[in-house]
């Protein structure tokens, strides 16, 4: 009898814990998905307007105070890349290190990634076209605070000498 009594307060207790609403999952203090997106919907209008072709590109880039980033890897880069580029990958974007790389703020910064490469050969495979890095570099720069920045817009083969790519 003290056992089926036992199995039957048990059995209320697991039923009434089950009827409580669950609480929302827990966020953690340094992750905003909110912020991410509002960021996200501010650079939509402003990066479809500094999309620029290879030949702009190539010309902004031989100008003062510009700077060429390349957001891949760092094997990717070691790999090959634009002439000129530097590298800072993705991955290691803080305030310190777009400081430290960057330096002045207000620099012309040129961006390009494994999605303006037609080749989806390495160093330079293709991601899916909503995830290229161009996307995510391009948000997180003007996050930090870099509005001078460029794309490139085109899709070019690293082969073609006009590109100007440096086999590592």
């Amino acid at each position: 009898m003290r056992i089926v009594l036992a199995a039957l307060v048990l059995a209320g207790f697991a039923g009434l814990a089950a009827a409580q609403p669950k609480p929302p999952p827990a966020q953690a203090a340094n992750i905003n998905y909110q912020g991410f997106r509002s960021l996200a919907e501010e650079v939509e209008a402003y990066r479809a307007a500094r999309l620029v072709s290879l030949a702009d590109f190539q010309a902004m880039a031989r100008e003062p105070n510009t700077i060429i980033l390349d957001a891949r890897s760092a094997d990717a880069y070691a790999r090959g890349h634009i002439s000129g580029a530097i590298n800072l990958p993705f991955t290691d974007f803080t305030e310190a290190s777009l400081r430290a790389a960057l330096r002045d703020p207000n620099a012309r910064i040129l961006i390009y990634c494994n999605n303006n490469f037609s080749n989806d050969a390495p160093p330079v495979m293709l991601k899916r076209v909503e995830l290229a890095l161009n996307i995510q570099t391009f948000i997180n720069l003007y996050g930090y605070g870099y509005r001078n920045v460029y794309e490139l817009a085109d899709t070019v083969d690293f082969n073609d000498p006009a590109v100007g790519w440096v086999r590592g």
